[in-house]
Parts: C-alpha cells; structure tokens; sequence
C-alpha cells in the first residue's frame, strides 16, 4: 500500500494525506506511483480533500497510471471527473471550492502541416493517398501530417515530407494557416502551410499510405476542379503560386526559447533579425 505522506504548507502540517504537491495556481497534484487499495484510497482522499480545503486550495488533479485503474470508480464516486487521458495515465480532476471551476480545460486543438515543395523546374511535389477522405478521388494534394507532442512545426513539415515522398527538405517559411472545428475527435486543428526547399528529387513513396506521388507543373496542381471548388484549398493555390512567382512573403522561424523554460522554440515572423 501506498504510504502516507506529509503534506505542508505554511499554515498546515498533516501527515495522513496521500502524496502530492502543490502548483502556482492554488492547485494540488497528486501522482499515484505506488499500489494502494481502494478502501485506504478513499480514506486518503477524503482526508487529504478536507485539509486542502481549510488551505484554501483550488483544483485536484489526480493523475493515474495505467495499472492503477481500480482506482478510477472510488475516485469518480468521491466527485472527481475526466480531465484527459494519454496513453500511460487518465488524468481526474475535482473543484474544492463552492464557486465556478476555473481549471483549463484538456487541449482544444491538434495541429498539423502542409507541405509546399517546389524544384528549381518550377514543379510541385504533390501525393495520391490510399486513406481517409481523399482515397480513391485522384486528387493530387500537398503531402500533410499532424504535429507530434513536443515537435516543432519545421520538423513536423520535413519529417512528413520524407515519410510520404522520401525526399529531403530544407525548411523555409510558414505560409499561412487555417483554423477549422468539429475536427479530430471534435478538436479545433490548426493547419500550417508550410514552404521546404528540396535537397534531393529521387521520389520513394510511402506504400503504407500514398497511392502515387509526383513531381507536377504548380499551375496544373492549382487547376485541379477540386482545388478550384473549395475556397480553403483554392486560396491555399494561389498563396503557392505567388511564393513561386516571388509576390509573397512568409513568417521565418526565428531562434528563440519557451518562457518557462531554456528549451528551444521558434517565433514565425516577417521580421529580420539584424
């Protein structure tokens, strides 16, 4: 069984608690790390719940593993809810306060990229997808993907490019992008169009998902009736065609750092650094 632990703060000592620390925000979180049974468990809780309530606190975040899921029922039972879940842990929630919960809802969107590769002969790198909605329509489209945890947007775009089409890129500008709802599992997404200079030309298909993938004439990607149909991919063509004909400017990445961390992050932008 889980041990008990001290919890302090600077008005309250108590040693009955579960384990857990406290955020910046008023909040408490605790991480089950350790097998404890689910009588010991309710006892904990509510009596942890009760001297974080004389302390003021907020929100409970109740994170368990995988192979703690006996522990989800008393929790729920006890007043917890769904926060979000990954695949190693569910993570729970609970609002000690008799006011409005104001604790941050799970992640509103996913975030993808689309790709706009052109050669030196003016030519578009473009797929045929075996899956998903475009399977079996002809449609020649930018090779695209979604943005994995903790991937920066030129990664996400060069790593898609070489997975679909085998060919190497250097990242050059954000183009646009677009927002759309009631997407994946009803998220938001937020797509990037991005520009990559290719480093190599020898196209190797993925089998798994593409069909075909080509080198095409920009123009004759753009004259596509189904690219000339929807307003979103239309507009997306014409940004294209001017990035080639050199009409338009993109956002750079900018070497920069996360504000709550040194870890290296990128700001997209027009200007230029001097």
């Amino acid at each position: 069984m889980e041990s008990s632990s001290k919890v302090s703060a600077n008005e309250f000592d108590h040693t009955d608690m579960l384990n857990a620390t406290y955020d910046n925000y008023g909040g408490v979180i605790i991480d089950v790390k350790d097998y404890i049974n689910e009588i010991a468990f309710v006892i904990l809780l509510q009596t942890s719940i009760v001297q974080w309530r004389l302390q003021g606190k907020n929100g409970v975040w109740l994170k368990l593993p995988i192979e703690f899921v006996n522990l989800v029922m008393p929790a729920v039972k006890e007043g917890f809810w769904y926060h979000h879940a990954e695949p190693t842990y569910l993570m729970l929630v609970y609002w000690i306060p008799e006011t409005t919960c104001t604790l941050p809802p799970n992640a509103s969107h996913r975030v993808s990229v689309a790709s706009f590769v052109v050669n030196d002969n003016a030519e578009l790198l473009v797929v045929q997808e075996k899956t998903g909605v475009f399977k079996s329509s002809g449609v020649w489209k930018l090779p695209t993907g979604t943005v994995e945890e903790g991937e920066d947007l030129s990664a996400a775009a060069i790593r898609e490019v070489k997975e679909e089409a085998g060919i190497d890129t250097e990242f050059m500008e954000v183009l646009a992008f677009r927002q759309s709802h009631k997407s994946f599992f009803s998220k938001s997404d937020l797509m990037f169009v991005c520009m990559l200079k290719p480093k190599t030309f020898n196209i190797v298909k993925q089998e798994s998902e593409i069909e075909a993938a080509q080198w095409m004439p920009v123009e004759e990607y753009a004259n596509q009736p189904f690219i000339k149909q929807h307003k979103s991919f239309n507009y997306i063509a014409k940004i294209c065609i001017a990035k080639k004909n050199n009409k338009y400017i993109g956002f750079s990445p900018l070497p920069t750092a996360s504000a709550t961390s040194a870890k290296k992050s990128y700001l997209y932008s027009i200007y230029q650094d001097q």
